[in-house]
């Protein structure tokens, strides 16, 4: 007796969701996908995902529409599943989505990652964490080096940021300054392919996974998974390093998925505890032990690095820090507010009274941030929005906190530094010792 085939939708917000799709929906005639959700991302919904990914089964392509509608929409299309596909989300919020599906006829599903990670043919490190804004991206710098010390070639493999045209982002590959032109970058993928970039590194991204992985393991012995959020990997890792914060110590048990990487990790990194208070480092520590004893746990540091930032001492300076840390992170500061503070600021000026366009719908949705600028960049529009933001403010001085300087970007009327952050280890064991360890099973 043939199987009934299923009617579904997939809940996302461009990544995660796709992925899910072309890995567990994509040619199954089980099921038949009627959209996608999308939520976090300016902009999402309203496009399609194109006929050309999506499969034979999808001639016209898929529909995107706001996550608002989730309700109406599985009750008019007769939903049979809505499958949760994305991340950094409270534990409590996932089940409060659960029971809009569950009320509104539908069953609830997350798939479990053994159906979501690819196999490679090479050595594949990943980096998650169990927040957005943990340090992922020192710490995969760190562990580039520390490979590259070994003799091997690197190749690194991003988290999927498909904010453009979906049908020429399929396989994207970043190697030299012109790609990021070449492929229309917002700040958001700037600010995770150019440190990379910068230090000779060749960076893959986009949405067939499947293609990407196959092309990457033609240039590396070694591939290292950069995470985005705190999802899962999308390769199957040989070696899992989650990155803790101490700043939001419990959120490793709060979140979804990072409480799965926390269970999945085989080395477990606390960063910044030079800035983080002793006991919330013992806290994190603690829930590391509670929950998986057998990972390894290094200590790290997030150290400051800016050219010129005692200038900042006694002036009145606009922060402009990490965009998503600030909005769906939840932070309410990052390492342009720590230099603030270290260097004695007169003031921090608050941006809120000269907001434009899109930024005040940031601010509206996300009230936590404060007399902070999060750098959004979703987009031209946006970037503009930011743009005029930053010339409308009276300051003395710009500190830019992000991994990428804007002012490459865009055009800013006034002087501004550049403060980042660099992995470093706090103490042994270090970072290279657990990976020494478990790299030494390969051998």
């Amino acid at each position: 007796m043939a199987l009934k085939t299923e009617n579904v939708i997939i809940m996302g917000a461009a990544g995660r969701d796709f992925h899910n799709f072309n890995m567990y929906f994509r040619d199954n005639e089980r099921y038949r996908v009627i959209c996608f959700t999308a939520t976090q991302i300016p902009d999402i919904d309203g496009r399609r995902y194109p006929s050309q990914l999506a499969g034979k089964l999808y001639p016209q392509g898929i529909p995107i529409y706001s996550d608002k509608n989730l309700f109406k929409l599985i009750q008019d299309y007769q939903v049979d599943l809505a499958a949760f596909s994305y991340s950094d989300v409270r534990h409590t919020d996932v089940m409060h989505q659960a029971s809009i599906v569950t009320a509104a006829g539908a069953d609830f599903m997350i798939i479990g990652v053994s159906y979501t990670m690819l196999k490679s043919r090479k050595k594949v490190i990943s980096v998650c964490a169990i927040r957005t804004g943990c340090g992922k991206s020192q710490t995969s710098r760190e562990v580039i080096n520390v490979v590259r010390k070994m003799g091997k070639k690197v190749v690194v493999v991003r988290h999927p940021m498909p904010y453009g045209d979906l049908t020429r982002q399929e396989v994207q590959r970043f190697s030299v300054y012109e790609d990021f032109e070449k492929h229309n970058c917002t700040i958001e993928e700037r600010e995770e392919y150019e440190p990379h970039v910068n230090d000779g590194i060749v960076v893959y991204a986009g949405i067939d996974y499947e293609k990407i992985l196959r092309q990457a393991e033609k240039e590396a012995d070694v591939i290292v998974w950069d995470g985005g959020n705190n999802d899962t990997p999308f390769f199957k890792p040989d070696i899992h390093i989650v990155v803790f914060d101490p700043h939001r110590a419990g959120h490793e048990t709060s979140y979804h998925p990072g409480e799965t990487n926390l269970i999945m990790a085989d080395i477990a990194v606390i960063n910044k505890v030079d800035s983080a208070e002793p006991e919330n480092v013992e806290k994190v520590r603690n829930a590391i032990i509670k929950n998986n004893s057998r990972a390894g746990i290094v200590l790290a540091d997030s150290e400051l690095v800016g050219e010129g930032v005692e200038k900042i001492k006694g002036k009145k300076v606009l922060v402009i820090e990490d965009g998503p840390t600030l909005t769906h992170g939840e932070m309410t500061y990052g390492a342009g507010v720590i230099a603030a503070r270290r260097f004695g600021v007169a003031q921090m000026v608050d941006p809120r009274p000269y907001l434009v366009g899109s930024l005040k719908e940031t601010f509206k949705r996300y009230s936590q941030i404060g007399p902070l600028l999060p750098a959004m960049g979703y987009g031209r529009r946006q970037m503009k929005d930011l743009e005029e933001t930053i010339n409308s403010v009276p300051c003395d001085i710009v500190v830019i906190a992000t991994p990428v300087d804007l002012t490459k970007l865009i055009s800013i009327n006034k002087a501004s530094i550049l403060i980042q952050y660099r992995y470093k280890n706090h103490g042994t064991p270090t970072l290279e010792d657990e990976l020494g360890l478990l790299w030494s099973k390969w051998e």
